[in-house]
This record gives structure tokens, C-alpha cells and sequence, in this order.
């Protein structure tokens, strides 16, 4: 007999609130709820019930995780309640609501803000290794060794090597300014050209004003005008009026003069916004922010350096931290020095002492697996395997390790007036980022190995969570049993590609373990891949949007196969579906296929995610095929059943 949800679905809209939910559909693991209030909803609570794994706030929706096959039955009930909008088949254009439109004023600066300071990123960091490497070349003491001084440098090399450090801090108006049509969908060229327009060698440089080396053009003889030099916010500014003007223009401008009055206007319009008034003030803005913040940085015996550093983890963990890159960019554009990410940074070498703790103690094959990979990818910068796998995956204690250990890292390098000449770069690379400067390097180095060496003792101290000091059993037993040759032990890989463990990847559902084990592809094939059966077995689920797959094999075990990451919201467009559930499959059957380059095309990681979905039914669940290629068909996962006896076991 069915089990009736009903009791769980009123459970679930009680703690969620009915009165909360705009609406509410689900993908093939979880419920996604479009909610008024995230903060009124108890976390606590519903992760109490029975049917709910966990839960997770993200893509502007508030996700109960649920389970494969079970959240159907539970959206089902909370459909036939009437008391909420269920959207049977429905995408978010149906509700006349996206989730984009639920978000937060913050979570929609941070998209911004992100999508905006990104691409820029990349020319940023590789200006700070030529400022760098131009500092070391130049200095004094390096210089000695090869019987030289700074002097005897011709000063035609010097100003040749400045194009490569000097262009990208000239120009940077120009870039974000470029950056912000491109996000707001206008035309970049555009974008270029009134960025160019507000760094105009024409104009007064805004430096130069502001040291009395030059004088504003007085405009009408009375309004000050000069170029915006070092402004952020300044470009952001025109970057996001810019856009919005063009985007304007082009719909109310008849097509035989669109090609040629719409950039006209806009560049026209634009500048003059932004000479005549609006670009003073916002500078005026922004330098009183900086002030502010590089006051916060310099509080008295490192209690602003311990605020920043102890709160960046946190920033992190709710997604907040991008707002971050705009204020860098503001200090390495008016000052060539960015404090800040060097007190964020203490967060990754913290991470790095917790992680490796954890590693050398655990008893348990699968978190010391964990918290290697985590280990291994903080190493370059990545966070999420370490914040998701490993900080707060063990009561939090971990998490506060972290916390504590960054702050204090960062009290001492404010205290000692550290800072980087960029950002982008982060944990190991992040060295390269103070080698203009001899005793800047050092004490970065210095404190960043005392902050890793901090979170290992504290981490051993009080930190070490009971689950992974338990053993997952016996090695010997258990190795037998997964090398054996019984097919339904085996899970084989859906798509070709290259292997990921679980704990790396974007999704921290995923990430986290609670929907089951198992092991991510990153599919080989940059355009159609087909998707293949896992094992042999009944489908119990088969997305309409022909994103996720359920197979139940005839030996019981639960396969859950995801095609990418937050796709479901795709509609299905770059699937096709060749299987019905209900379909009794065998091992390499096709099941259907998905086009990579759409996906990515949408935004999107397309990374695949197969796991064992009742993980609990096994004593022992290992990847066949970790860090590696494999080709569809072949073996990915092995696992051991609770009831398998050693006895049962053939000596080899």
C-alpha cells in the first residue's frame, strides 16, 4: 500500500508557511519553494521531519531536500491541499514570476556585481605578477647579485616594461564600463568607447587634480569638470545608464536610423550625464566608502583586520563575498594596494590547517577522502569542497575553527600593514601577489603558515568530529567485496568524461553527501553526449525535462542520474528523452541525450551527477574510477552491502 504524504506535506507548508509561498514546484530531488520571506522559515525544524534530508537556499528558491521518487509523492500531496500555487509542468514564466524577481536587493547586487567584475579579473591578477616581477627585476638586492644597480636600467626598457603594468589601471574605467553593457545586455563596443571617453587624455587627470598638479576644465565657467581616473563606481554608473539608454533607443528608434542614432545618443547622452553632475557625485560616494573602509582595515591592535578576516567565512557560506571584488577594485585603482584581500585570505589557509587535521585523524575511508579533495582543491582556491564537505557537514565546530583562526591571521597582517597589489588570486598562487615587496612577501608567508599551522592545533584540539574517528569497516572484508565481480555491486558511468569527486562540486546539495554517495563526470563530448542506463533496472523516475533519471536495479539498489547542475530550470530544452518510467532497462541501454554547449551557452554547469540514493542500505560505497577518464560503460562505483558475510567472500 502507498504511503499517504499528506501528514508530511501539511508538516512541511506549516514551517514554510503557507501564507510565505508564492510558489512552488520541485525537480526530481527536492522541493523548490519561491518564498516572500527566506528569514521567517525555521531550517531546524523542517529538517526534523521524516521525508526531509536537508535544506538549502539557493537560485532564489528555498529547496527541501527531499529525495528522489518520494518528492513526487510529497509535491503531489501539497498540490491536492490547494492551499499553495503548485505549478504542474509549469516553468517560471507560467507563474508570472522568475526567481530572479524573489531575489534579495543584495543577492541581485551580488549577481551583478559578479557577473560584472568577473571577466575583469583575469587582465587584473596578471597585472599585479607584471607589477611584481617589475619590482623584483628593479630592486636593489636582487639587482647586486648580478653587479648592477637600478640606475644602470635604460630608461627606455622601463617605460616599455610600464605599458605591461600601467594599461589595465589607466584604462580601467574603460574595461568595467565595457563589463556593464556587456551585462546588461548592450553593446559592449559602446561600452569601450564612453568608458575611453571618461579616462580621455584630454581631460584633467582626476590625480593630478587632486594633488594640485593640474586644474579641472570649468565648463560654462563654472562647472568643474575632469577625467574619472581610479572611479569604480564611476564606471558602474555609466556602464549600467549606458546600457539601459542604448536598450531605450533601440526600441523607440525607427530601423533606418537605429544603426546609426542609437550609439550617437547613447555615447552622447551618457558622457554628458556623467561630466555634468552625476560622475562628481558618485565619486565623492566612492571615495568617502573607501575612506570607510580602509579605516575599518586600520582599527587599533587588529580589531578591524579580526572583524574582516573572522567575517569573511561567513560572507562565503551565504554568498555575500562578491560584493567584495568592487570594493578591491575601488582601493587597487586609487591607492595600487588592496588590503582587503589579503585579510580575506586567511579564510583559505585556515581552511587548509582544518581540513588537513581532519584528513590525518579520521579513521573513516570516506572523510578522509573528503577532506583530501578538499585539502587539495582550497590548495588553488577553491573553497565550496572544504566550506560544504568538511566546516559545516560536523556540527559547525569545524566552521568556528575556521572563523577564529582567519580573524586572528588577519589581525596581525593588518597590525603589520600587509597588503597585495591585486587580487584574484588565492592560498598558493596568492604569493605572487606580494612579491613587489620583500617584507610584505615575508610576513604574508609568515602569518599564512602560522594561520594553517593555528587551524591544524585548534582543529585537533577541539574540533575533530566523532563520526569520522569511527572506521567504516573492515578493510579487508570490504575491498574483497568491491573488487568482486557481482554485476550488482557495480554502477557504471552514464557519459564519458573525466571523474570528479562528489565534495567538489558547485551544487552543495550535492556536494554535501545528503542525497546519497556517489561520484561526478565532467562529460567529454563539448556538443551532444548520449546518456546511457548505469546498471540494469526498473525507472522509477524520468525528469519531462529530461534532466535526471531514477533507476531502481532488480538487486534494490536506488541510482539517481543528474544531468548538470539547477538544469531542471532549462525546460528541458537541450534534452531529448528516449525511455519512459516505468521502463524496464538493461546496463548500456540509451536513455536519452543532452547538448553541452547549450547548457554552458545558459550558464550552467553540466557536470553529471550519479549517486547511490539509498547510500544507507551499504556499509561501503568507493569509486571505481576516481581522478581519471572514463568512457561511458565503464565502471564507477563499487559497493558493499550490510548483509555480505566474509564467508561469502572467495579467497583470491
Amino acid at each position: 500500500m502507498a504511503k499517504n504524504y499528506e501528514e508530511e506535506a501539511k508538516a512541511i507548508l506549516k514551517l514554510v508557511g503557507e501564507n510565505n509561498v508564492d510558489s512552488v514546484t520541485h525537480c526530481q530531488t527536492r522541493l523548490r519553494f519561491v518564498v516572500k520571506d527566506r528569514k521567517a522559515i525555521d531550517d531546524k525544524a523542517l529538517e526534523k521531519l521524516p521525508e526531509v534530508k536537508g535544506v538549502f537556499y539557493g537560485s532564489g528558491q528555498y529547496q527541501v531536500i527531499i529525495g528522489t521518487g518520494v518528492v513526487n509523492d510529497v509535491y503531489a500531496a501539497i498540490a491536492k491541499l490547494g492551499t499553495v500555487n503548485a505549478i504542474y509542468g509549469k516553468d517560471d514564466a507560467d507563474t508570472g514570476k522568475t526567481s530572479n524577481e524573489h531575489k534579495t536587493v543584495v543577492q541581485r547586487l551580488m549577481a551583478m556585481l559578479s557577473g560584472i567584475f568577473i571577466p575583469i579579473i583575469p587582465v587584473i591578477a596578471a597585472t599585479g605578477l607584471f607589477l611584481g616581477l617589475k619590482s623584483a627585476a628593479t630592486n636593489a638586492q636582487v639587482l647586486k647579485l648580478f653587479g648592477v644597480v637600478p640606475s644602470d636600467i635604460p630608461a627606455s626598457l622601463t617605460s616599455v616594461i610600464s605599458v605591461l603594468t600601467d594599461t589595465v589601471f589607466a584604462f580601467l574605467p574603460a574595461l568595467i564600463v565595457w563589463s556593464t553593457f556587456r551585462y546588461f545586455k548592450g553593446t559592449p563596443i559602446i561600452g569601450i568607447v564612453i568608458g575611453l571617453m571618461l579616462v580621455s587624455p584630454i581631460l584633467p587627470n582626476a590625480y593630478s587634480v587632486a594633488d594640485g598638479s593640474a586644474k579641472a576644465i570649468m565648463l560654462f565657467g563654472w562647472l568643474p569638470v575632469v577625467g574619472s581616473q581610479g572611479s569604480v563606481l564611476t564606471a558602474l554608473v555609466a556602464g549600467f545608464i549606458g546600457a539601459k539608454l542604448e536598450l531605450f533607443f533601440r526600441r523607440h528608434m525607427p530601423n533606418v536610423l537605429e544603426q546609426i542614432l542609437t550609439p550617437f545618443l547613447t555615447m552622447l547622452v551618457t558622457f554628458a550625464i556623467m561630466i555634468m553632475g552625476v560622475g562628481p557625485i558618485v565619486h565623492a560616494i566612492e571615495s568617502g566608502m573607501l575612506v570607510s573602509v580602509e579605516a575599518v582595515i586600520h582599527l587599533p591592535f587588529g580589531i578591524g583586520g579580526f572583524l574582516i578576516g573572522a567575517a569573511y567565512p561567513l560572507m562565503v557560506l551565504i554568498g555575500i563575498h562578491q560584493t567584495m571584488i568592487a570594493i578591491e577594485t575601488s582601493l587597487l585603482a586609487s591607492t595600487g594596494l588592496n588590503p582587503l584581500i589579503t585579510l580575506e585570505a586567511m579564510y583559505g589557509f585556515a581552511n587548509l590547517g582544518v581540513a588537513l587535521a581532519i584528513f590525518l585523524r579520521a579513521r573513516s575511508n570516506k572523510a578522509k577522502a573528503t577532506s583530501m579533495g578538499a585539502f587539495t582543491s582550497q590548495l588553488f582556491g577553491v573553497s565550496e569542497p572544504t566550506l560544504f564537505g568538511v566546516l559545516i557537514r560536523y556540527n559547525f565546530r569545524p566552521l568556528i575553527v575556521t572563523v577564529l583562526t582567519s580573524g586572528i591571521g588577519a589581525a596581525i597582517l593588518s597590525m603589520l600593514n600587509v597588503a597585495a597589489n591585486s587580487y584574484g588570486l588565492a592560498v598558493v598562487p596568492s604569493y605572487l601577489m606580494y612579491i613587489y615587496n620583500g617584507h610584505a612577501l615575508l610576513w604574508y608567508t609568515i602569518v599564512s603558515l602560522g594561520t594553517v599551522v593555528a587551524a591544524f592545533v585548534a582543529t585537533n584540539a577541539f574540533a575533530i568530529p566523532k563520526e569520522v574517528l569511527t572506521p567504516d569497516g573492515d578493510v579487508e572484508t570490504a575491498n574483497a567485496v568491491i573488487s568482486s565481480t557481482v554485476s550488482d555491486n557495480k554502477v557504471y558511468a552514464p557519459v564519458g568524461g573525466e571523474t570528479v569527486a562528489l565534495d567538489q562540486v558547485s551544487d552543495p546539495v550535492f556536494a554535501s553527501g545528503m542525497m546519497g554517495e556517489g561520484m561526478a563526470i565532467k562529460p567529454a563530448e563539448p556538443g551532444i553526449n548520449n546518456v546511457y542506463a548505469p546498471q540494469a533496472g526498473t525507472l522509477s523516475v524520468v525528469a519531462d525535462t529530461g534532466h535526471a533519471y531514477g533507476l531502481t536495479t532488480d538487486d534494490g539498489m536506488e541510482i539517481l542520474v543528474h544531468l548538470g547542475i539547477d538544469t531542471v530550470n532549462l525546460k528541458g530544452a537541450p534534452f531529448t528523452v528516449a525511455v519512459k518510467a516505468g521502463q524496464h532497462v538493461n546496463k548500456g541501454d540509451l536513455l536519452g541525450t543532452f547538448d553541452q554547449a547549450a547548457i554552458k551557452k545558459a550558464g550552467l554547469d553540466a557536470t553529471t551527477i550519479v549517486l547511490i540514493t539509498n547510500s544507507k542500505s551499504y556499509a561501503r560505497i568507493e569509486p571505481v574510477a576516481a581522478d581519471t577518464t572514463v568512457q561511458a560503460g565503464a565502471d564507477l562505483l563499487a559497493a558493499q552491502r550490510e548483509d555480505v558475510k566474509v564467508e561469502s567472500v572467495e579467497p583470491a
